[in-house]
């Protein structure tokens, strides 16, 4: 076998055999490794990359900003183009997620066909579905089957985002098939699941599930296909991630993403982002134990501002303070944070949903409360009250009231977690649903009449949108310009991806 050189030194290399998590900087360019025969080496740079990209400028301001958990501050600029639905292509998380992490997963496949290694290319596998996915259901068509090839295809074919996934469920269902019991890798190299190839598998279950279920609003979905697949299957009780203990707050690079963009005085996260009122009036008035968890509280309790309503010089809630004035709530991100890839309460919520669309409502509760259960513990919330007095408590309902109660409670676990999750999981439920307010038009009976519990078109993206809420991001320029077969640009960021059929906003 060819061998290639590293673009590192040996006594790194030395370092690396010993201690690989204090190598691995969470924004590694994937030229500092160049190519190696060794697949062990690319690993754990793809599984950081992916967590990087997913909290990472794009997907994590983005996705924060579109599900209203956030808005722009009045006292800095940086976001007011996402909060008023100005033209973005996430070119930022485009790129890692191509030039960085499928090409890192893509050579770990080509290195690791001997018998030895079938554990690394069982896992590359995996994550390489799990990347393709999320960028299709991001972006919508994008280049697939050409995809990867270096100088021998220098303009890949757009595939359609519908033949993707036809094409990603055949790929995760031979994994499915495959009995990884004697595979072995070696543990510090999977910073996910340290080797356990049985969590392994059941990530894979889990993967093929949100697949399914993706699709609920079309016409390809069963449900009665997708029941008998949780009964005959097991599934993730460990969120994929990577843990919080990987970051060190100390050194530069390997800072939570978030905590990379306060760094070196950047402050891109407490000048710029602060609570949405959407989201913190949800928390508050139903007294969710999350909130203070989340965010900061100001000395008069929590607050938020409205969507995209950067600019007001009013005093909406009338207390002789202008909004540019308020204090506001900010989200609260630690130095030992974990991000997931794929969480357990997401997975117990899935399963919740797909019993709900069957009616057996017991077995949907019991999924249900695991879920919020998770997503408490995540918070280091060991109080479960609001599962069984609060207002997260289960209610039996017709089957949208079901669907609507899991989607707000999703809503609510995913946020400073997977943000651009919850951003398609929105546009597929349609929850929470959207209030036509115009809050511009009289802001104090907006404030007073707040619609809890719905989002609200941004104040200042409203007309550009036609009172609508985005649903991908156009192309980036590089992407198209590049490429002879490219498709034209997107119009705005209403395209919607083939499997966002349900009615709504």
């Amino acid at each position: 076998m060819k061998k290639y050189i590293l673009k590192i030194s040996m006594i790194v290399l030395i370092a690396f055999a010993y201690n690989c998590e204090s190598y691995l900087d969470v924004n590694q360019d994937p030229d500092v490794l160049g190519e190696t025969d060794a697949p062990e080496i690319l690993l754990p740079t793809a599984q950081v990359s992916i967590a990087n990209n997913l909290m990472g400028w794009d997907f994590g301001f983005a996705g924060g900003f579109y599900s209203e958990y956030w808005t722009q501050s009045y006292t800095a600029s940086q976001f007011k183009t996402l909060c008023e639905y100005q033209e973005d292509s996430f070119s930022n998380q485009y790129t890692g997620l191509t030039s960085g992490t499928l090409s890192d997963l893509k050579r770990i496949k080509e290195l690791s066909s001997d018998e030895a290694n079938q554990g690394y290319y069982y896992i590359a596998e995996a994550l390489s579905i799990y990347t393709w996915q999320i960028m299709t259901d991001v972006w919508g068509d994008l280049p697939y089957t050409e995809a990867l090839q270096g100088d021998a295809i220098k303009s890949p074919v757009f595939d359609s985002s519908e033949s993707i996934y036809t094409d990603l469920e055949k790929r995760v269902d031979a994994l499915l098939a495959i009995d990884n019991s004697e595979y072995a890798i070696t543990s510090t190299f999977d910073f996910i699941y340290a080797g356990e190839m049985a969590q392994w598998s059941k990530f894979v279950a889990s993967l093929k599930l949100k697949l399914m279920l993706r699709q609920s609003e079309t016409t390809n979905y069963s449900n009665a296909d997708v029941l008998s697949f949780i009964q005959n299957n097991s599934f993730l009780t460990s969120s994929a991630k990577i843990a919080g203990t990987y970051w060190d707050d100390s050194l530069e690079g390997k800072r939570h993403p978030m905590r990379e963009f306060e760094a070196g005085g950047a402050l891109y996260l407490s000048t710029n982002v602060i609570g949405c009122k959407t989201f913190i009036d949800y928390l508050k008035v139903n007294d969710d134990p999350r909130l203070d968890e989340l965010f900061t509280a100001p000395t008069d309790g929590h607050e938020g501002a409205f969507f995209g309503d950067f600019d007001s010089k009013k005093d909406s809630d009338a207390d002789g303070i202008l909004d540019e004035d308020e204090v506001y709530s900010e989200p609260i991100f630690s130095g030992d944070m974990d991000i997931m890839l794929m969480s357990d309460w997401e997975v117990n919520f899935y399963i919740a949903e797909v019993y709900a669309r069957a009616s057996e409502l017991a077995n949907a509760k019991a999924y249900y409360d695991m879920a919020i259960t998770a997503s408490l513990a995540q918070n280091s919330i060991l109080d479960t009250s609001i599962l069984s007095s609060g207002y997260a408590q289960w209610v039996d309902g017709t089957q949208e009231e079901n669907i609507e109660q899991i989607s707000m409670q999703k809503w609510v676990a995913n946020a400073n977690y997977q943000h651009i999750e919850s951003f398609l999981e929105r546009n597929r439920t349609k929850y929470p649903s959207v209030n036509d307010i115009d809050i511009k038009s009289d802001r104090e009976a907006a404030f007073l009449n707040f619609p809890v519990g719905q989002l609200t078109i941004s104040v200042n993206g409203r007309e550009r949108t036609n009172g609508l809420l985005p649903a991908s991001p156009v192309y980036p320029t590089s992407v198209l310009n590049r490429n002879v077969n490219a498709p034209s640009q997107k119009l705005d960021l209403l395209e919607k991806i083939w499997w966002n059929k349900k009615a709504g906003k």
